[in-house]
């Protein structure tokens, strides 16, 4: 297989971990530990067989406890996650897989000096990636969003839990192949919307529901203050590639219609691409709207209503969901709703809350709204078993087989609303959309663009 492909071999199953070395077949990883285990406490030679760190000596995690992670696409933002994923000590990261050399490389070096070995492997191929590590449980995927979707749906079919960047797919279509994959595979299923799993945020959506500010009627969410809902449609200009070890281009662009190759894509430069990106709309609303849904408890579904407004942006959409709660998609920072990226903010006849990122506490209406704030998210600590720390949340997911914070289905419904008021900037017009039948309602245009054409063999 000379690159990756959807023919991977699928698991509907939890994947095996690797037998250990010298252990009969019949023996699972498990008993053989605790054999050996109970022959360390007979024979004083059993140590150098099976070293303490194996049995869970000295409070680590014994080796058949561990969560087995691999990444894919792994930079700037992953990077991040990966500073996340590494401290929890029941996860082992043995392996990365990445279009881009450099990137490899540059990953190998973060896991081999914070574990002082050599031992992370790095795959330029996908294909070989998810058919040779079957001892992998977890893969972390934060390639550019043309990729989320698609790798998320490989890696699952292939028997591995996700965690995946944002925004999580490209189209309302991948949304419900990436819900519908978890569902018949077994798998658990975190997007990295982080500010579901942060106190700040917590609170807020704590307080609406337990009803301190009144019947919520408005969520306004913050979308990216640069950038434009209609995107680029121009190729960059062409310039030679690089080897293919270097940078794999056609596995780069996977199911994006092919362009010639330029660095300032391998470079980030891919975001305001309609091909690669999801507008400013999606660049910070694959965050917030899922923050408003979570908070007024509509997680399961996707507004019904989206109002277009004559501006680059949507900044000041306003959307409507079945119930008559509006959610407001909110760019201008002159307004001062929010001091800090990604905010979001509540309304209700007895006050508002909001929260967004660097601030020290949430703002409220009236100072005597956080008398109760760390009863309030230690109640919902102790209520929902839910970390408030997103990568733990889906580590102990996996353990549990529990639903993530954010798991599929809240993925794809705020998803929804991302796309649909892009499609709405896009054909600038007042849409209506059916959320149970996951269409548009009246307007055939506009369905076709709950999909796009894949390039193959980068298919669902």
């Amino acid at each position: 297989m000379s690159l990756h492909h959807p023919s991977v071999e699928p698991h509907a199953t939890a994947p095996r971990r690797a037998r250990p070395r010298g252990a009969p077949s019949s023996v699972t990883r498990r008993q053989w530990l605790r054999r050996a285990a109970a022959a360390g406490a007979v024979a004083a030679a059993a140590p150098w067989i099976v070293p303490g760190s194996a049995l869970g000596l000295s409070g680590s995690v014994p080796a058949s406890e561990r969560i087995v992670a691999g990444g894919i696409g792994i930079r700037r933002r992953g990077g991040n996650d990966l500073r996340w994923m590494l401290p929890e000590k029941d996860v082992q990261f043995v392996a990365i897989c990445d279009a881009q050399k450099e990137s490899r490389e540059t990953v190998k070096r973060v896991v081999d000096n914070h574990y002082g070995s050599g031992d992370c492997a790095m795959y330029a191929d996908l294909g070989e990636f998810l058919a040779e590590r079957t001892d992998i449980d977890v893969v972390l995927i934060a390639t550019g969003d043309r990729w989320h979707a698609l790798a998320s749906i490989l890696a699952m079919r292939a028997g591995k839990d996700i965690y995946t960047e944002k925004p999580s797919c490209m189209t309302i279509a991948e949304g419900r192949a990436v819900v519908e994959t978890a569902r018949r595979y077994g798998r658990v299923y975190q997007t990295g919307t982080q500010r579901l799993s942060i106190a700040d945020f917590v609170f807020c959506y704590e307080m609406v529901r337990l009803g301190r500010l009144g019947k919520v009627h408005t969520a306004r969410a913050h979308i990216a203050p640069w950038d434009a809902a209609v995107m680029e449609t121009k190729w960059l200009p062409a310039e030679p590639e690089p080897p293919r070890d270097q940078v794999n281009w056609d596995l780069w662009l996977g199911p994006c219609p092919w362009r010639p190759y330029n660095k300032t894509y391998v470079g980030g430069g891919w975001r305001g691409q309609f091909d690669f990106h999801t507008s400013c709309i999606g660049e910070w609303g694959a965050h917030t709207f899922a923050q408003a849904q979570h908070g007024l408890g509509l997680t399961h579904t996707a507004p019904v209503a989206y109002h277009y407004v004559d501006n680059d942006s949507g900044d000041g959409m306003v959307t409507e969901f079945a119930t008559g709660a509006k959610m407001i998609l909110e760019r201008d920072l002159k307004k001062k709703i929010f001091h800090g990226s990604c905010g979001m903010r509540f309304e209700g006849p007895e006050g508002w809350v909001a929260a967004g990122d660097g601030y020290a506490k949430p703002d409220v209406s009236h100072p005597s709204l956080l008398a109760d704030y760390k009863k309030i998210v230690d109640d919902y600590v102790a209520r929902t078993g839910n970390a408030l720390n997103h990568m733990r949340n889906l580590l102990d997911c996996v353990k549990s087989r529990r639903q993530t914070v954010a798991n599929p289905e809240v993925m794809h419904r705020s998803m929804t609303a991302v796309h649909a008021a892009n499609i709405c900037m896009w054909l600038k017009r007042d849409l209506r959309y059916d959320p149970v039948k996951e269409e548009f309602v009246g307007d055939a245009e506009a369905n076709r663009l709950r999909s796009r054409a894949m390039r193959e063999p980068w298919i669902i």
